[in-house]
């Protein structure tokens, strides 16, 4: 397979994530605005509360191993040699089962002290009903690692998008049910955990079928595979240090949270106050996400790529592959960061259903947490950069030093009456400024042919100011000619931005020629964008 193809597939699986995540996060906001409408602000809040548990476990569980798979089998695979990939996928199914038992095991046994733990007593039923999802992403983990090893990103596409469904129909029902049938809060946001269950079994179960049919179609490569236990340390060598840094990145932030509710109650707020704010901030952190969902599959897709490369002593190409990581990083990172930061009333008006004291919090979090999210996804994908050139160990000492800064920053910040729960979204700045400061210092000291990152995301961050100008003038306008339609409000800028982004992304050339000639029917497209 020449270069050119490598890349192709590198970013046709980019794209196919991408398309996935888009479609999951259509279905996930069906899904999360009625359900805060539903359960209401506390009902949000120990849903919150259940998922930050949940994520901890989860991180400990598949943080890690599913990277290792898809070094260890994009390895095995580029050399071909397919004994050594089943050998790979039989150890890992082997420690994805305890840790994912365990895990399990952990979330439903001790919910109600889970729950004590976070200053949210009333949020017991959302962390036990979310406990056997542990042991079945695990599963989900092993299926998809195998398939991303191979560069194959359409069962995980698929699988992602089926989960969303299931979640959005059963969660929502199973809400509404529960609220109507016990008018208890707590149990209703139970219910919309079950909607997560229900998917992860769904997904589960379609991702075995597929891949029991290739796991068969492997032939035989003749070659003798390693032995189990060192296939599981090669898989443990790469797996830990990153397990230890996002588990230790998610410990912490389930920290803050303790913190701040702390903080909150001991500030002379009820609980039922404290419970509702908290619900608010959990809103505003849902919509955070949703812009470094879409980097996610970036870096999903180029760990087997540039792994395939280093294997093959393709060192150009791998730098070349990194840098086209990077620049398609800003030019879905910037204008999501600087749309949401000028936009952040109106946003989180229509999306939080907000109005008055709230609206006001929701907007001054948003405003905070959007300009984050631009060095959010430097962590991303220069941790994955590291990673794939086996260099996993330096990315966890920099979350952890970032952790550590936001709970610091939390502490002292949200103890200030004066500034409160905005304190929360301040240190979570801080913090990933300092990891992507550390991470870009890292990349120079520990890779030979360093990849250009900055330079490859200013273009992209030049056109998304010129963009934020304009939609937050048409916002401005709107709103003073009387309009009141929220959906007004917050569609029409938006519209101008994507239009106003795309012309100032092709002028400022934040991407290239090479970028283009990578995709479907590149060549015509460059033409179209005189590139």
């Amino acid at each position: 397979m020449s270069e050119q193809q490598k890349k192709q597939n590198f970013l046709q699986g980019t794209a196919l994530l991408a398309m996935a995540t888009a479609i999951v996060k259509v279905i996930g906001a069906l899904y999360k605005i009625p359900l805060n409408a539903i359960i209401g602000e506390q009902g949000f809040g120990y849903f919150n509360t259940a998922y930050e548990i949940y994520n901890v476990l989860l991180m400990i569980s598949t943080a890690g191993l599913p990277v290792a798979m898809s070094r260890m089998i994009s390895q095995a695979s580029s050399l071909r040699h397919y004994n050594q990939v089943r050998r790979v996928y039989a150890t890992a199914r082997g420690i994805f089962l305890g840790l994912g038992i365990a895990g399990t095991l952990l979330m439903t046994v001790f919910c109600r002290q889970l729950a004590q733990f976070q200053n949210q007593p009333d949020a017991w039923a959302a962390i036990g009903c979310l406990g056997p999802c542990v042991l079945l992403i695990c599963i989900m983990s092993t299926f998809r690692g195998y398939f991303q090893g191979q560069g194959n990103m359409l069962p995980t596409s698929v699988s992602q998008v089926l989960e969303a469904v299931v979640k959005l129909v059963v969660g929502i029902l199973a809400a509404m049910a529960l609220l109507r049938a016990t008018n208890s809060v707590p149990l209703a946001a139970g219910g919309a955990i079950l909607g997560v269950t229900a998917s992860c079994l769904v997904s589960s179960l379609y991702l075995f079928t597929i891949f029991r049919k290739s796991f068969r179609e492997l032939p035989d490569s003749g070659e003798t595979a390693d032995s189990f236990s060192a296939t599981a340390r090669g898989l443990l060598i790469i797996a830990v240090p990153i397990t230890v840094g996002s588990a230790g990145l998610q410990i912490l932030t389930m920290l803050e949270t303790k913190i701040y509710m702390g903080r909150l109650l001991a500030s002379g707020m009820t609980q039922s106050q404290a419970d509702t704010i908290r619900g608010i901030y959990g809103m505003t952190q849902t919509i955070f996400n949703m812009p470094c969902a879409f980097i996610t599959p970036i870096t999903i897709s180029i760990i087997p790529a540039i792994t395939s490369q280093l294997t093959l002593l393709n060192y150009k190409e791998a730098m070349l592959t990194e840098e086209s990581a990077a620049r398609i990083t800003g030019l879905i990172a910037m204008p999501c960061a600087i749309g949401l930061a000028v936009l952040a009333e109106p946003v989180t008006a229509l999306l939080g259903r907000y109005s008055g004291d709230r609206l006001a919090l929701a907007a001054s979090l948003m405003r905070m947490l959007a300009i984050t999210i631009i060095f959010d996804a430097v962590v991303l994908v220069t941790t994955a950069i590291m990673q794939s050139h086996g260099h996993a160990g330096r990315p966890v000492i920099n979350m952890l030093v970032g952790g550590v800064l936001k709970l610091l920053a939390v502490y002292i910040l949200t103890g200030n009456p004066h500034i409160g729960i905005l304190g929360t979204p301040i240190g979570t700045l801080i913090c990933y400024f300092m990891i992507s400061v550390l991470n870009l210092v890292s990349i120079r000291q520990l890779i030979p042919q360093t990849p250009t990152i900055v330079r490859n995301l200013v273009r992209s961050l030049l056109a998304a100011l010129v963009m934020g100008v304009f939609a937050w003038l048409s916002w401005f306008g709107i709103k003073h000619l009387g309009i009141s339609s929220k959906l007004l409000l917050c569609g029409v800028p938006i519209a101008v931005g994507v239009v106003v982004y795309f012309f100032a992304a092709v002028a400022m050339k934040a991407i290239t020629r090479e970028d283009c000639l990578l995709l479907p029917k590149g060549d015509k497209i460059a033409k179209v964008l005189h590139l």
